[in-house]
């Protein structure tokens, strides 16, 4: 039999890209970004940077926005649309794992910036004498304080998820992301009147042209600009199934979003820089920037409770946001997969990412092996998956004529298949590939179990599915049929 069930659409253009960029707009611009250009010749890298975001990653991104517009389903409804009922579906529940074990350590990053958030509040960082190197401290080594931020963290996101896609993640993105943007653009005029700003965008910006000829470069530019955007993950996938049919693709869901995302770095590098030189403090990267070094020079700022409170909220907004999008992947997945509503979906998925995350809540070595592995290998892993099924699967020929180039007011040409065929799936492998060779020689234990966990995980997942796919007999149909 078949059941058709609606399915809701975003309310609005400026929503869905207030909500996409939210969910590219993470921990890494804020604390990752301004150093990773420093480090990598400052306006050479930006121009790597820019090349390969526009060049890859946004024909990555349009290409997994317009299938999840063609299906209008999950990862799994997707990847059974286009595989069929079989055990290749487990590809699918891949990536919907990785995003579970993501975002079941991404809690405790948001619940970092919730506790900050807080002490901004009650103007902590502006007390006389204070330590905030004590702070992180004490806060890191507090296991039952941390599980309590992951705790209000996974509440926050699944107060959020049930209200839906419109009443939920568009209306919260549609005043957190202005908000956050104005947050940065203060701080940014803010600390270039401080004596010896320019010295922050000096670091940033000046343009060391060897290091474009250094591999380095490029590959660090590379991976800011595919794992800045998510491509791969199944948000922009999950995302896009929401859209309407003739919404436009290439400008909504690749350029407009990849303009976003860029434009939040090079905020953070302007909102960031000026004031770690203009304090002489130590551009390190990691949590150590934003809740060290920044909340230490808002301490000595004329005005510091304001700018702190400015950095603190918006940092928090920036990592909300992100952590509904990855949160999203799962519940749109599990609601469809069972057939349950939508609150049942958003309480089991949530509850699951709150149980696996407290291990890495209580333990950073934890959530560091977890980073290690997934972003190492497995959100490459994922990127792969999606795009061959996109590029060869499916055929990317035929999803850009019948969805991608539906409704555009940019017509994509041709060029664009050889990208997510060939380019993107090399990339990927030649990531992975480095990662392994530079990751074994110093972390050979770490490196050599998690490739054994994810090789244990695809097998798995599609035996999972295998069992599952010959046992169903229910066709679930969302809405319109696909043209």
């Amino acid at each position: 039999m078949t059941a058709t069930i609606s399915r809701e659409q975003w309310g609005s253009r400026f929503g869905y890209m207030m909500a996409v960029i939210g969910a590219m707009v993470g921990a890494g611009n804020i604390w990752r970004m301004p150093y990773v250009t420093g480090e990598n010749g400052g306006g050479a890298f930006l121009i790597a940077y820019f090349l390969l975001l526009y060049l890859i990653a946004v024909p990555g991104l349009m290409g997994e926005t317009s299938l999840g517009r063609y299906t209008r389903q999950g990862l799994l409804g997707t990847f059974r649309k286009i595989y069929g009922n079989n055990k290749m579906v487990g590809l699918g529940l891949v990536i919907v794992v990785f995003n579970v074990l993501l975002m079941s350590y991404y809690s405790s990053v948001v619940g970092w910036t919730i506790y900050y958030a807080y002490h901004a509040v009650i103007g902590t960082f502006t007390q006389t004498g204070f330590d905030t190197a004590a702070l992180w401290q004490a806060f890191s080594e507090n296991k039952a304080l941390n599980v309590a931020m992951h705790t209000i963290s996974m509440l926050m996101v699944t107060g959020t998820l049930l209200f839906g896609i419109k009443n939920g993640i568009e209306r919260l993105s549609k005043w957190m992301m202005p908000i956050l943007t104005l947050s940065l653009i203060a701080i940014a005029i803010r600390g270039l009147t401080l004596p010896g700003a320019m010295a922050g965008l000096e670091f940033s910006f000046s343009p060391n042209w060897e290091y474009l000829a250094r591999g380095e470069t490029w590959l660090a530019a590379l991976g800011q600009a595919l794992f800045s955007t998510g491509l791969g993950w199944g948000i922009a996938l999950t995302y896009g199934s929401y859209l309407g049919r003739n919404d436009d693709l290439p400008l909504g869901g690749g350029i407009f979003t990849a303009v976003g995302n860029t434009s939040f770095g090079l905020l953070a590098i302007f909102a960031v820089f000026p004031i770690v030189f203009a304090y002489g403090l130590e551009p390190t990267s990691g949590p150590a920037l934003a809740f060290v070094a920044l909340a230490t020079a808002f301490g000595n700022m004329s005005g510091g409770y304001f700018w702190a409170l400015l950095f603190f909220v918006g940092f928090f907004f920036a990592n909300m946001t992100t952590a509904i999008a990855i949160t999203e992947v799962g519940v749109t997945t599990y609601k469809e997969e069972r057939n349950v509503s939508r609150s049942k979906a958003v309480i089991t998925i949530c509850g699951i990412v709150w149980l696996l995350g407290i291990p890495s809540a209580m333990s950073a070595d934890i959530l560091g092996y977890l980073d290690f592995v997934l972003g190492n290998w497995g959100l490459p892993l994922a990127t792969f998956i999606i795009m061959v099924t996109i590029g060869w699967k499916f055929d990317a020929k035929r999803l850009r004529l019948i969805s991608l180039n539906r409704g555009a007011d940019i017509y994509v040409p041709r060029s664009w298949e050889a990208i997510v065929r060939y380019q993107i799936p090399l990339i990927m492998l030649g990531i992975m590939s480095y990662f392994l060779y530079s990751n074994f020689s110093t972390s050979p234990w770490k490196t050599i179990s998690g490739l054994i966990v994810l090789t244990l995980t695809i097998p798995l997942c599609m035996w999972i599915m295998d069992k599952r796919e010959r046992s169903l007999n229910v066709d679930y149909v969302y809405g319109e049929e696909a043209p």
